[in-house]
């Protein structure tokens, strides 16, 4: 049965899947998408603007189009899949989270903050139970919600529990947060750039600060991801200069204790997403944004551009084979080059 909230319209298109050997494939679609994620069983889901939701399964797309109770269609810029079920979240008042379980046909809304100033910004799980999304300020700290049962229900984390922030995010890829074992990471953006950090799923908080470019409206984190127990980036810059490349991009060697500047004055510049392709040894990196693609064979260091190719996310298998892409109008997926 369908909430009343809700209304769905699904059409499909035959496609060829993405292999690794085969050419760049790429799809359009009548939405600006900045969410993307390779569910745990390997389909593709994305969720963009105009209340669209995409899964492809079997070298077919299902679009359906998700509407509010008032008929309007949400912007989602955030997106979570499980083994259980698939979740998306809009951006501004009212946010909505809708869940749909993989053994139904509809979406139902499940969390709803109707405050006149929220934006949720990304979403994520540990596991099928455990889930968090964030967003931006309301009672001076980051509005982080979490979800202990399958996502069937989600409470608001306390500003008593955590750091006070006067920054924001940025919903620019659905890449403000990196999860690894029990521990995640929330990269701010802003007046502020900061690191905010849970070693037990959201249960106690810590806040790093960080070297990024910051202080600025557009300016910071956009973007943040994790190898390994030790290594992770964080990658953003000033939107408004997205050729500076002299504060941009920070990384870490100790687990996000501390942080320090990559490549300062060389590199690219402003990137929306920057992820590391699995089973590379913390080696291959690629980083995405207006700009262009842009990728490192050797930890960050040494950076190749591809211009004119202006994506919004990427997201890669398990394998690390194949790269999925996201940006305004379209999902393109290509195969990983070593």
């Amino acid at each position: 049965m369908r909430s009343a909230g809700f209304w769905s319209m699904v059409l499909a298109w035959a496609a060829v899947g993405c292999a690794p050997e085969t050419a760049p494939t790429q799809w359009e679609f009548d939405s600006s998408i900045r969410a993307l994620t390779v569910a745990p069983n390997g389909d593709i889901w994305w969720a963009g603007s105009r209340g669209l939701v995409g899964h492809h399964v079997d070298g077919m797309w299902t679009v359906d189009t998700l509407r509010s109770q008032d008929g309007d269609t949400p912007a989602f810029r955030s997106i979570a899949v499980t083994d259980k079920a698939a979740f998306v979240l809009s951006i501004a008042s009212p946010a909505l989270l809708y869940r749909k379980p993989h053994t139904e046909a509809t979406w139902s809304v499940v969390y709803t903050n109707t405050d006149s100033l929220a934006f949720f910004d990304s979403m994520h799980f540990w596991d099928n139970r455990e889930g968090i999304a964030m967003g931006d300020p309301l009672v001076g700290c980051l509005s982080v919600i979490i979800t202990r049962d399958g996502g069937a229900t989600w409470s608001a984390v306390s500003c008593e529990d955590m750091p006070p922030a006067e920054e924001a995010a940025f919903a620019a890829s659905n890449g403000n947060i990196a999860l690894f074992g029990d521990e995640v990471w929330i990269a701010s953006g802003g007046v502020a750039s900061r690191i905010f950090r849970s070693p037990d799923r959201g249960r106690t908080w810590e806040v790093v600060e960080t070297p990024i470019v910051q202080g600025g409206a557009m300016t910071g984190l956009f973007s943040v991801t994790r190898c390994d127990d030790a290594n992770g980036m964080g990658w953003g810059g000033n939107w408004e200069a997205m050729d500076d490349n002299a504060a941009n991009k920070i990384a870490t060697a100790d687990g996000g204790e501390t942080w320090e500047l990559l490549t300062p004055g060389a590199g690219p510049g402003y990137r929306s997403c920057v992820q590391y392709v699995p089973n590379t040894d913390c080696q291959s990196i690629w980083a995405v944004g207006i700009p262009g693609i842009s990728r490192s064979s050797d930890g960050g260091a040494i950076w190749t551009t591809e211009p004119d190719s202006n994506f919004y996310a990427v997201r890669f298998t398990p394998d690390g084979e194949t790269a999925w892409l996201a940006g305004r109008g379209k999902v393109a997926c290509r195969p990983v080059q070593h």
